[in-house]
């Protein structure tokens, strides 16, 4: 009789530990760009938290003032096991008996990286972070562009016109509205505190950008002509210009299997005061015989920019190409 009450009451706990294996993990919270740095003081106020802030809190590339790739927030280690679990980006750096290198998706809540760095010595870490901080980095900015596109999808706007011109789907949140449209160029804006987010969608003939010149020319030069054509400030001669005072990065990429040239600089209007950031996309598409260009810029002189113009990245990189039309 013992045995069998005893049975009894052991069902439950094995039902409740099968339902907690089986448990979801919880969802990942915080701010985007943002990496919880799970160190001990010691290491953090040393050479090892130097290596750190140098490669994960560098300056972003083409942004007109400095502001840093993630924003990094220290933990000591015993908190690990705390609240600081539901971040989505978490980095465990600690010295032991080892040296390694491990990965872990989704170990406390999801979606999430966990980076787990150990060494016997300072040496040992620093050593492990020179060599896989770029990894690290592309996998978090994957990460956070894919959240940014979660958060956007949950309210889009209508952008069947885009897809009718340019036979592309794209993912635009609401609070963008249609400021200007012609057959071949659409410009959306919205509107923030103190100043305004933009996206350009336009084609040009592949020869405008591949030819005998080096791309970032022939980008700068049809950036330029865009500007004078559609986008200008409320006086006479204010065009839109790729500032010349500091020359723009250009990466060469792949978007959709697509050879795609990246650019990010600043934005001026010329005989004005307005400037800011912008991030160019210039797509070579030979099927359709263009090179699709998506550009997001903004103008936010009293905010930090960083954020802003990762939202519009992420808002490029959602679009895709859909098939082409039959004709009749």
């Amino acid at each position: 009789m013992k045995k069998a009450l005893f049975l009894w009451m052991l069902v439950p706990v094995l039902v409740l530990s099968c339902k907690n294996k089986n448990t979801e993990p919880e969802q990942t919270s915080g701010k985007i760009n943002t990496i919880s740095v799970i160190i001990d003081d010691q290491l953090w106020n040393g050479e090892v938290g130097d290596s750190i802030r140098n490669k994960f809190a560098s300056p972003v590339v083409g942004l007109p003032q400095e502001e840093p790739l993630f924003t990094i927030n220290q933990y000591p280690i015993r908190l690990l096991e705390g609240f600081m679990a539901n971040s989505r980006n978490i980095i465990v750096v600690k010295k032991e008996s080892r040296n390694y290198f491990e990965v872990i998706e989704n170990e406390y809540a999801k979606p999430q990286n966990v980076f787990h760095i150990s060494g016997k010595t300072a040496a040992a870490i620093l050593e492990l972070i020179e060599e896989n901080a770029p990894k690290i980095i592309e996998r978090i900015r994957v990460t956070e562009i894919t959240e940014n596109q979660r958060i956007i999808d949950t309210s889009l706007i209508n952008t069947q016109l885009i897809a009718d011109k340019f036979r592309i789907a794209l993912h635009v949140p609401k609070g963008y509205n249609f400021v200007m449209k012609s057959k071949k160029f659409i410009w959306l804006k919205k509107e923030i505190t103190s100043g305004s987010t933009s996206i350009l969608i336009y084609q040009v003939p592949i020869s405008q950008i591949k030819n005998k010149q080096y791309p970032i020319n022939n980008i700068i030069k049809m950036r330029d002509s865009i500007g004078n054509l559609y986008i200008h400030g409320t006086s006479k001669n204010t065009q839109m210009v790729t500032e010349d005072s500091y020359a723009p990065y250009l990466f060469n990429n792949k978007f959709r299997r697509k050879e795609t040239f990246e650019t990010k600089g600043t934005w001026e209007l010329k005989n004005d005061f307005m400037s800011g950031p912008f991030i160019n996309y210039t797509i070579i598409d030979w099927p359709r015989n263009r090179a699709l260009v998506l550009e997001g810029f903004c103008y936010a002189p009293s905010k930090e920019k960083r954020d802003l113009m990762f939202e519009l990245e992420s808002i490029v990189k959602s679009a895709e190409f859909l098939k082409r039309k039959k004709t009749k």
